[in-house]
């Protein structure tokens, strides 16, 4: 990948230029420790005496010492000290068998520059010792006079073991790019750039390298954006490739280079490239399953979009259907409540035919005695007796008109109902059956009476039904009291109903309420009396239990939401 490449190499040449900066740093530091010197040794009072008269052995003895004492104290590589024709007259290794002493050094291009009276710098490999170093040349003058030049070489061994190991190589090349100094021995005395017949001739001139063998580096060269990047071929056949940073000392007229080995930075790329793909493959992967996941979730939505239609029209079937099934069944119920309502005027049939034959024979009664009277004259009495027939008359029809009311089928919605209209209307249909068992009713409705939430006609026939219910169990007993109580409390209204009976036994009781469970004789009843109460008060919203009384009897409890109150109290005895 291009820009990891560029990245990397960026941060290399980084590296490479701090140390290139490190390296011609240390160079100057270690160079610059020599350069004053040959000037100052020039202008000892022993080195002038010795050329001006170079041939007395004393003054040759006298400067060899001191310059070897000084060669001593500054560890430098050779001091030296040439007449006018380039002749070594006095050296710091006369005593050594590769002495400089007789050699001729007019050939080199620091001896040439200084005896033309500049201070010169050199670096070659020594034609005599044949050791590598950098040569500092300064004029003799005596009384302004040129009379030799003194030379000084330090040993560039020193510098080479003071470049650090590692990835970077350190070299350093002459004006015609041949490697002068390096930490590997191999490239030294190596061309970087092509040996021509021009670079030869000039260096074989200087005697630069003596007897070296020159040859050019097996090296190619490339570049990656401002990148130069060396491919170097050691004599094992190894290639390597290298980044290149180089800078140009001016002073010592050479250059120097650092090459940093490209492996490391190779295998960082490898490396980002593998955790690039490997991310990619990671998020790939994670897209992947997000991806699946989603399509999953709208398979599981789609499903449950077409679950849930598939309910919905389930739902709206069974809702039809139970439409139906329930309007049957309050069709169903509306019929046996009306059977019930029935039931019950034909059990109170013999009761209410003795409350229409009672005033009926009275009316005849009372006509036939008007009839006498009218004929004897006697009017206003006869007008009495026509007046009492006309109130018999109204209480048949009044009694006619509840009974047709209970009768009929109810089609009435839920609202504010008063106990006490509600009761009054339920006396005139029970009465005659409360007389024929000779029951006494009893009602406390509290002051005020509670209004209740309900349907007057169908309140009413759970009132007749329990009521008379109550009747038919005190009925031959010797306390034939009826108490019916209504006490509201928060929101709720209880309606009691307690019979001094025999009271209800628990297995009566807990199949009291069902369909046709009755324990009269046959023809007593349907056995749905209570069972359609239970449900009539179920549609209320309320609850009918029963229970029995810890005196004795059972106790009948509705339970009714309230509704507006009505002040009044009624109490009714049969």
């Amino acid at each position: 990948m291009p820009f990891l490449k560029r990245s990397f190499l960026d941060e290399a040449s980084t590296q490479a230029a701090s140390t290139l900066s490190l390296a011609v740093a240390a160079l100057n530091g270690h160079l610059k420790r020599y350069e004053a010197l040959p000037a100052l040794i020039a202008d000892n009072d022993d080195i002038k005496e010795l050329l001006a008269r170079p041939g007395e052995k004393t003054l040759r003895a006298n400067a060899n010492h001191y310059l070897r004492a000084i060669n001593a104290l500054l560890k430098s590589s050779d001091i030296y000290v040439m007449d006018e024709t380039g002749e070594t007259i006095a050296a710091s290794n006369f005593d050594r068998p590769a002495s400089f002493i007789g050699e001729n050094f007019s050939y080199r291009p620091y001896f040439q520059d200084a005896i033309a009276g500049r201070d010169a710098r050199f670096y070659a490999l020594g034609t005599t010792s044949a050791k590598r170093g950098y040569y500092f040349s300064a004029p003799i003058r005596i009384y302004g006079t040129i009379r030799g030049v003194i030379a000084f070489k330090v040993d560039v061994d020193q510098i080479e073991a003071s470049w650090p190991a590692g990835e970077s190589r350190i070299l350093v090349t002459d004006p015609e790019g041949i490697i002068f100094m390096s930490g590997n021995r191999d490239w030294l005395y190596a061309g970087l750039k092509p040996l021509t017949a021009e670079r030869l001739a000039r260096t074989q001139a200087s005697r630069r390298y003596s007897d070296a063998v020159l040859r050019e580096l097996p090296v190619s060269e490339t570049r990656f954006r401002d990148h130069v990047l060396m491919s170097v071929t050691d004599r094992d056949g190894t290639t390597r490739e290298y980044l290149a940073r180089e800078e140009h000392v001016t002073d010592a007229g050479w250059t120097v280079h650092v090459l940093l080995d490209t492996a490391s930075v190779q295998s960082q790329i490898r490396t980002a490239t593998v955790a690039i793909v490997l991310s990619l493959l990671l998020a790939g992967l994670g897209l992947l399953v997000l991806m699946q996941r989603k399509a999953r979730r709208d398979e599981q939505l789609s499903m449950e979009i077409r679950a849930k239609a598939e309910l919905e029209r389930r739902v709206e079937e069974r809702t039809s259907d139970l439409a139906r099934v329930n309007q049957q069944l309050r069709e169903t119920q509306a019929d046996l409540i009306q059977a019930a309502k029935l039931a019950g005027l034909g059990q109170m049939s013999a009761a209410l035919s003795h409350e229409f034959n009672q005033p009926l024979a009275a009316v005849r009664n009372y006509a036939e005695s008007a009839a006498l009277l009218m004929a004897r004259g006697r009017t206003e009495e006869a007008s009495d007796n026509v007046s009492r027939i006309t109130k018999l008359v109204d209480r048949m029809a009044s009694l006619g008109q509840h009974l047709r009311n209970f009768a009929r089928k109810p089609n009435e919605k839920l609202g504010p109902v008063s106990l006490p209209a509600v009761l009054t209307d339920t006396l005139e249909i029970v009465a005659p059956r409360l007389n024929a068992a000779g029951a006494r009713l009893v009602i406390d409705l509290g002051d005020p009476a509670p209004v209740v939430l309900a349907g007057p006609v169908r309140l009413q026939q759970v009132l007749v039904n329990i009521i008379t219910n109550a009747g038919d169990a005190v009925e031959g007993r010797e306390n034939r009291l009826i108490e019916l109580t209504a006490r509201e409390s928060g929101e709720a209204v209880t309606i009691a109903l307690r019979d001094h009976g025999e009271g209800v036994p628990p297995a009566i009781a807990a199949r009291i309420f069902d369909p046709f469970f009755t324990t009269k004789g046959v023809g007593k009843g349907l056995g749905l009396g209570l069972s359609i109460s239970y449900n009539i008060v179920k549609d209320f919203g309320g609850e009918l239990s029963v229970a029995n009384h810890p005196d004795g009897g059972a106790v009948f409890s509705i339970v009714l939401a309230t509704a507006n109150p009505v002040s009044t109290t009624m109490e009714a005895a049969q």
